[in-house]
């Protein structure tokens, strides 16, 4: 792989790294996180059941939607990315901003909707380095590949 490629897919294999590890919290969590109970103001124990129940719901497809973002994009980096396949060099990108877009958005909405302080700032790292690795990669230039 060429050094541009190199380093954009260790941005890319580094936020997939983190979208498994971070999904996998919130997947195998029994409770609600810290900031979450800054939000509503009080902690899991005082949070009726049902609502501890859709709660609990809500992060376990948070935490699966985090982890199948991580794998797809890990193997999109091993395989296609490393091949030099520009379906692959675009589709990772594209995938993440899909994702973390979203994601930051509904962090900020809680950051200035309530009293809690979401970690916002790890959805913006991950699309900033989404940023710079698509435009280290520029997958759109003409340079020698197989598609």
């Amino acid at each position: 792989m060429p050094l541009r490629r190199k380093i954009a897919a260790t941005l890319y294999g580094v936020n997939s790294v983190v979208s498994v590890a971070l999904g996998s919290v919130y997947l195998f969590r029994g409770s609600f996180m810290p900031y979450h109970a800054d939000a509503l103001g009080r902690r899991w124990a005082e949070v009726e059941p049902a609502l501890q129940t859709l709660l609990g719901a809500l992060m376990d497809v948070a935490g699966a939607g985090w982890i199948g973002i991580g794998v797809a994009t890990l193997v999109l980096v091993a395989v296609p990315m490393r091949r030099g396949k520009r379906w692959g060099r675009l589709l990772i990108p594209v995938l993440f901003l899909i994702f973390y877009v979203p994601t930051l958005l509904a962090t900020l909405a809680v950051l200035n909707g309530t009293p809690a302080t979401p970690p916002w700032y790890g959805n913006a790292i991950a699309c900033i380095a989404t940023i710079g690795g698509t435009l280290t990669d520029a997958p759109w230039r003409s340079l020698p590949e197989t598609d």
